[in-house]
């Protein structure tokens, strides 16, 4: 750290006179706090990656020493010895006078896979994805044109089906069927269902798997994320994963249903997507939309728990891989005003919206094919 940001740094920590410094070292303490808070991002990552926090809670909020952890998960001790400083310095885990660390039971229900759909630690992935890409974003703020897509590489495939995972896969049966009235039943009975954007199609491999009279198709522009899903949906047969083109996929009045999970906001040409969705589905079809828990305007996410996060995602995929293809670039903070116009400008009426307790972060649109 810079001499001068320590010094402002220990003017505010002693309770000197802030006000002689301008304000300034309230600021610089905060900005002491974010780098801090980036740096633990990114070790939190590490240790859902390298699975040391599943293995820290095991057998309970048990000590461990760094020898005794690193065979446990099978890793480099002296890597391990590292990020436990990082993760005691950070109060993540606890340091024990004998110099073992532990990690408490109220911070593992957060932080393991047994802690899913709330293992927080998933997200901090992105930290490390987003930042790859920083160079490329750079540039883009001269010429405008957005970073592609394919920039961002696999990695970007491995922490959205992460994602999707929780947010999405978990809570399909308990909570996210239900909210359209019927679903269910029309599911067991044979319906025909189509997933815009759908990755690596996780969440339409679990659907198939327990609805196999109904028929699963789940479209992407990425080969490379089509190709990864189908090695996972090998032998399910009432499932289809294509590459394709979100705007023209399907014939008129094909599908029963159409979801679209955390995907319109990104596309280039979203306004023609709504419209081709209404065009596949049935009379009496559904839309089921999963998109950001945002306001349109700027103003009316100042007090958003996650807003910055919101924002840095958007500017460095949402926005940047929509205008890359020419799109408008909505971003991830379109917002409910925005979304909500653009569906009933698309021919959708009867639209509800709702909000779910395991997701804090999207609302779910429910839309009606009159």
């Amino acid at each position: 750290m810079c001499q001068s940001c320590a010094s402002s740094v220990s003017v505010s920590v002693s309770g000197g006179d802030s006000g002689a410094q301008g304000g300034v070292p309230e600021f610089v303490g905060r900005l002491v706090g974010v780098i801090n808070s980036a740096g633990l991002a990114l070790m939190i990552s590490v240790g859902h990656r390298t699975g040391l926090f599943d293995a820290m809670s095991e057998g309970g909020a048990r000590a461990w020493s760094s020898e005794e952890l690193a065979r446990s998960a099978g890793l480099s001790e002296r890597y391990v010895r590292e990020w436990l400083g990082a993760m005691a310095t950070g109060r993540i885990v606890t340091l024990g006078a004998d110099g073992r660390y532990t990690l408490p039971s109220e911070h593992a229900a957060w932080l393991t896979r047994r802690a899913e759909p709330n293992n927080i630690a998933v997200s901090m992935q992105w930290i490390g994805v987003l930042g790859a890409v920083e160079s490329e974003v750079v540039w883009a703020f001269g010429h405008g044109r957005g970073v592609p897509y394919s920039a961002y590489g696999r990695r970007f495939h491995d922490v959205m089906a992460d994602e999707s995972r929780q947010t999405t896969v978990l809570a399909l049966d308990s909570a996210i069927v239900p909210l359209v009235d019927g679903l269910h039943g029309r599911l067991e009975r044979g319906a025909r269902v189509l997933d815009i954007a759908c990755g690596k199609g996780l969440a339409m491999l679990h659907l198939a798997r327990r609805y196999p009279r109904s028929r699963f198709v789940g479209v992407d522009l990425s080969e490379e994320a089509i190709e990864m899903g189908r090695r996972e949906a090998a032998g399910v047969d009432n499932l289809e994963l294509v590459t394709g083109d979100v705007t023209t996929f399907g014939g008129k009045d094909e599908f029963d249903v159409v979801t679209a999970f955390d995907a319109i906001h990104d596309q280039a040409a979203p306004d023609r997507v709504l419209a081709n969705i209404r065009r596949v589905l049935k009379p009496g079809g559904v839309l089921l939309m999963q998109d950001i828990k945002a306001r349109t305007a700027h103003a009316e996410n100042l007090d958003h728990p996650m807003g910055p996060f919101l924002y840095t995602i958007s500017t460095m995929h949402c926005m940047s891989v929509s205008l890359a293809n020419g799109g408008p670039g909505l971003g991830s903070a379109w917002g409910r005003e925005k979304a909500e116009e653009m569906l009933h400008a698309a021919g959708f009426d009867g639209v509800s919206v709702h909000e779910l307790a395991h997701d804090m972060i999207n609302f779910y649109y429910v839309c009606r094919a009159g």
